[in-house]
């Protein structure tokens, strides 16, 4: 008898005030106003959720870092993060892939789940 395992991932996604598949992706990691929680099980998306990002004065650019690492969140799909908590989120074991030209959160997310994204490496953030 052989079992399956399942494929569990939870992806974040800076987006726009609500949030949701249909919100559009944000263009900052650090100064985007919310995150969009993908729960992926084998592929197919599972549970959708919404937090909040500090503002950024509140902890600076570590502060949406603490926020995914709290909430568990395995990777997030940035138009654009800095040097720092690019750093931050592959210490924290969050990694990072690029989506920055997919309008939103939904195509965003089926963007990574066709493996049609690129991770983030330290040459390719913002500087600020």
């Amino acid at each position: 008898m052989t079992h399956r395992t399942e494929s569990r991932i939870r992806l974040a996604v800076p987006s726009e005030t609500p949030g949701g598949l249909d919100a559009a992706r944000s263009g900052h990691f650090g100064r985007s106003p919310s995150f969009t929680l993908i729960d992926l099980v084998n592929g197919e998306i599972a549970a959708v959720d919404f937090i909040e990002n500090a503002p950024h004065g509140h902890g600076g650019c570590m502060s949406p870092v603490l926020t995914l690492g709290t909430n568990m969140v395995d990777a997030v799909i940035v138009a654009g993060i800095g040097h720092r908590p690019l750093l931050g989120c592959l210490q924290a074991g969050i990694r990072v892939f690029a989506g920055e030209d997919r309008p939103d959160v939904r195509s965003v997310v089926e963007a990574f789940v066709e493996m049609e994204l690129s991770p983030v490496g330290p040459d390719a953030t913002c500087r600020h």
